[in-house]
């Protein structure tokens, strides 16, 4: 594969050639008709589509969800274009990618309390473990959730330092916010603190940033509510790119340069 492996840290340049050779971002795997399919739902009120978020009835259109995509994410801007390829802008991935690092490192500064989850953990696990283990080293502290927690989907617990649903012994796909709502209700039942910062994606970033906590994570070309939330200033930074690709080690690189221009060191 074109752009793999990246020795080291790339350069801005280098890391969107990777995006795109590897189809992280540029012309991306999900297909066009898929992405319409989910900007409609979510404008028709599918809470499935609304990823732990509150969206009302703002976002009824859904040429206004594409609008939304087409300026956060690079989806093509043409509501006649129904079919076929569709794709990520590299260039957006890599701003975004910077913004969220703005935020890391205003963690690391203050020495927050960090929490981290995924929704993806076949794609995003170890993005997240590799950022947990960066602001720990920073000496952030990573927030080690309640044990016990459930929901009607599976088993809210964590492993490698980042929140999970498993189900069945297996680490479980989900869109839903409710794992977050878990693991928030319990801390303040416990009487602890909620985090200073999530970083996340899907429901577990869409509902901690509902719940009034600063979330930053990443989406997919289908996945419209979180860059929606973006633009609401409900999530202070969503990173589109395509969530799961052929190999999780396609993400190293842009890890690397995440956590570089953090200022924190990969671990």
């Amino acid at each position: 594969m074109v752009g793999m492996p990246i020795s080291g840290t790339p350069s801005r340049s280098e890391l969107i050639q990777h995006l795109t050779a590897t189809r992280i971002a540029g012309d991306v795997a999900t297909p066009r008709e898929n992405n319409l399919s989910h900007y409609r739902k979510l404008a028709n009120g599918d809470r499935h589509y609304w990823l732990g978020l509150e969206l009302g009835d703002r976002w009824s259109d859904e040429q206004d969800v594409l609008a939304v995509m087409a300026e956060r994410v690079g989806v093509n801007d043409d509501p006649g274009h129904r079919y076929g390829q569709d794709t990520i802008d590299p260039e957006l991935t890599v701003a975004a990618l910077e913004r969220m690092a703005g935020r890391l490192r205003k963690a690391a500064d203050g020495r927050q309390r960090v929490l981290l989850a995924t929704g993806h953990p076949g794609g995003l696990l170890d993005v997240h473990r590799a950022t947990a283990a960066a602001l720990r080293a920073a000496g952030c502290e990573i927030v080690v959730i309640p044990d016990g927690l459930t929901t009607d989907e599976g088993y809210v617990m964590q492993f490698a330092d980042v929140a999970v649903l498993e189900h069945g012994a297996t680490l479980w796909h989900t869109h839903s916010g409710e794992p977050m709502k878990a693991i928030l209700t319990a801390l303040e039942q416990e009487g602890r603190p909620l985090p200073d910062l999530v970083v996340a994606d899907h429901g577990w970033a869409g509902y901690a940033g509902q719940h009034g906590v600063d979330s930053v994570g990443y989406a997919d070309c289908n996945d419209p509510a979180l860059f929606i939330a973006e633009s609401e200033g409900t999530v202070q930074v969503v990173v589109p790119l395509d969530d799961h690709v052929v190999s999780p080690r396609y993400y190293d690189p842009m890890t690397a340069y995440l956590l570089a221009e953090a200022g924190l060191d990969a671990q």
